[in-house]
């Protein structure tokens, strides 16, 4: 009996939680696998159905081109549809970047001082609805044709929702927080940086993964009317210029190309979003589990 009684239990050590779950974790390829198939087989099917219907109703080019006769066009002025698709995604980006500055900036002035908020707030309104053909001629007159009309058009479209989400982020910050760090004599600005800016993050990114889109759109927009041909001109002048010499596998090759570039912009934002937030705030934590 005594023998049972001593019996010696040796424990296994448990897995730290963190090894633990990294190696209950599915790999990075089953985690996109599931994600990206969907869309991929849909893309696969519609574009079949595509070619046959083509084939099958002999639509003429100029109405309807098949996608291996918009691969052909892209193909064959690859180096014009690249070129073009550059200084677009170069309009965008410059413009995208002033709507994040201004954007931000205006959002924690109206943050700041509700004296401000009610005064840029009508502004920032008309600024969303003024639509931007009847804003683009003036541009155009003010400023003149090329990349600096563009820019300036292109922000115009992207600065509203980073306004709105941002004012939202920091106006939306736990109150308790807030009287917590006035306890610790946290005012002003030392609050804004300290607890509403961090707590307002995933506002503010979300407001620039909707701009970033904008900002394609409004480059393209602003070429239409401010832009200029030759080694200089984006996606809009290809546009322009492929609908009106009836070129239109190519004007269809123009348009994905368009689509892929604000898809782009989207995955740089969604890939900073990941990165900032990963480490404390739910919502990577969500995405990821």
């Amino acid at each position: 009996m005594n023998d049972i009684l001593n019996i010696e239990v040796t424990a296994v050590p448990a897995k730290p939680e963190k090894e633990q779950a990294a190696a209950n974790k599915p790999g990075k390829a089953k985690q996109i696998l599931p994600i990206a198939a969907p869309p991929l087989i849909l893309m696969l099917a519609i574009l079949v159905i595509w070619q046959f219907i083509t084939m099958i109703f002999d639509l003429p080019r100029y109405i309807l081109p098949s996608p291996t006769a918009i691969a052909q066009a892209a193909s064959e002025r690859g180096s014009d549809l690249l070129r073009s698709a550059f200084n677009t995604s170069l309009s965008a980006f410059f413009g995208f970047l002033l709507s994040i500055v201004v954007g931000n900036l205006t959002a924690l002035l109206m943050t700041a001082s509700k004296w401000v908020q009610r005064s840029l707030s009508p502004y920032a309104i008309v600024l969303q609805t003024i639509p931007v053909v009847a804003v683009a001629p003036l541009i155009v007159i003010w400023f003149g044709t090329g990349m600096n009309s563009i820019i300036i058009i292109s922000f115009i479209v992207a600065v509203f929702p980073i306004i709105s989400n941002s004012n939202l982020g920091l106006n939306a910050t736990d109150h308790n927080l807030v009287n917590l760090m006035r306890m610790y004599n946290g005012t002003g600005w030392k609050m804004m940086w300290k607890l509403r800016i961090p707590y307002a993050m995933p506002y503010i990114l979300g407001g620039m993964k909707i701009s970033c889109g904008l900002a394609v759109i409004g480059a393209i927009i602003g070429e239409f009317v401010a832009g200029i041909g030759g080694a200089k001109g984006g996606l809009g002048i290809a546009i322009t210029s492929a609908a009106v010499q009836m070129q239109t596998p190519y004007l269809f090759a123009c348009a994905i190309t368009a689509s892929l570039l604000g898809m782009i912009f989207f995955a740089g934002i969604s890939i900073l979003s990941h990165y900032v937030l990963r480490n404390w705030h739910e919502s990577a934590s969500q995405t990821e589990n």
